[in-house]
Order: C-alpha cells, then sequence, then structure tokens
C-alpha cells in the first residue's frame, strides 16, 4: 500500500492501510517476562505471593466478623418473636400463648374504621356491599385460623407474617370503604 501524506483526508474505512507495521518487535520482551514469570511458580513462588501470605489474616478476620452478624442476627431474630419464651415457662393448657402487641394507633384506628364501617356500608351501591361484606368475612376467617394456628406454634415466623399481612389487608378493605363512601362510588 502506499503511504499517504498528511494532507490526505481519510473518509471511508477503505481509505485506511490494511496493515502496519510497528516500530520494534514487542515479542522478545513478553516472552522474557513469561519465561521470568515460569521460573518464579516452579521455584515455589507464585506471582503475588507476598501480597497473598499477608492476606489471609483479613479472610479469617472478614469471615469471623460475618459469623458473628449472623450470630447476632440470629439472637436478634429469635428473641424479637413473639412467644419466643423457653417452653417451661408456657403453660400447657392455653390454646393461644402469644400476646400480640399491637400499635395504639392501629387499635384506634381500626376502631375508629369499624365504627362508621355501618354508615359507610350504606352509602355504597348493593354489590360493592355484597363484594366488601365478603371480604371482610374472609379476613375475619383467615385472621381466626391464623391465631389458633399461632396458639399452637407461636414461634412460626411465617404465620405471624401471615397474620400481619391479614391485618394489613383488613385494613385496606376498610379504607377503601372510607375512600368510597366518601367519593360516592362504588369498590
Amino acid at each position: 500500500m502506499t503511504e499517504r501524506s498528511g494532507k490526505d483526508s481519510v473518509t471511508t474505512l477503505r481509505d485506511l492501510p490494511q496493515a502496519i507495521e510497528p516500530e520494534r518487535d514487542l515479542w522478545p520482551q513478553i516472552e522474557a517476562q513469561i519465561a521470568a514469570g515460569a521460573g518464579r511458580v516452579r521455584a515455589g513462588v507464585a506471582p503475588g505471593a507476598a501480597q497473598r501470605r499477608a492476606t489471609p489474616s483479613r479472610v479469617y478476620l472478614a469471615a469471623a466478623a460475618m459469623v458473628g452478624c449472623v450470630a447476632v442476627g440470629v439472637w436478634i431474630g429469635r428473641s424479637g418473636l413473639p412467644g419466643a419464651a423457653p417452653q417451661a415457662a408456657r403453660p400447657a393448657s392455653a390454646t393461644m400463648q402469644t400476646a400480640w402487641v399491637t400499635d395504639p394507633r392501629y387499635q384506634r384506628q381500626h376502631a375508629e374504621l369499624l365504627r362508621s364501617l355501618g354508615a359507610q356500608l350504606a352509602t355504597l351501591p348493593p354489590a360493592s356491599r355484597a363484594k366488601v361484606l365478603a371480604s371482610l368475612t374472609t379476613i375475619g376467617e383467615a385472621k381466626a385460623e391464623i391465631e389458633s394456628a399461632l396458639g399452637r406454634d407461636p414461634g412460626n415466623a411465617l404465620l405471624q407474617e401471615l397474620l400481619v399481612n391479614t391485618y394489613q389487608d383488613e385494613m385496606r378493605v376498610l379504607t377503601d370503604v372510607r375512600e368510597a363512601s366518601e367519593a360516592g362510588e362504588g369498590i
């Protein structure tokens, strides 16, 4: 290919040369570095071995910190569960020993929504009223079943989560009823 002068401009890729030879041959230096690295490996000293020898203490320290965090998390999680008292402290005759401590704000808001439910249902169309009553009945039955199961297994985290979700579902229905009755719409 012919060499171009600095004045020529490249407008397409075809204007570029097909091959450019390097100013010097780099392979001898690359080969020497590879051979030097292989010699250290054969001698039992891997590249960067001095760095790796200094880091096992960091690895062990990190592993110990991780184990410690897991232990603390398990300890906090087990002591924070409702009904986490030792088995000997629970009377065997009672069906439901779990005392659900709820937020006083939740209790006030729930009681207020239940007090106004009748008046709010009266403002809804009959089809919406039937849906709401069916939903509240289903939620009430679910709460009773979950609370009964928690009475038999108070430490069951899945049941606890289901109960909390059921409480939230009930609050959503009650809040939707209030909003729909204020807007004069159905649900």
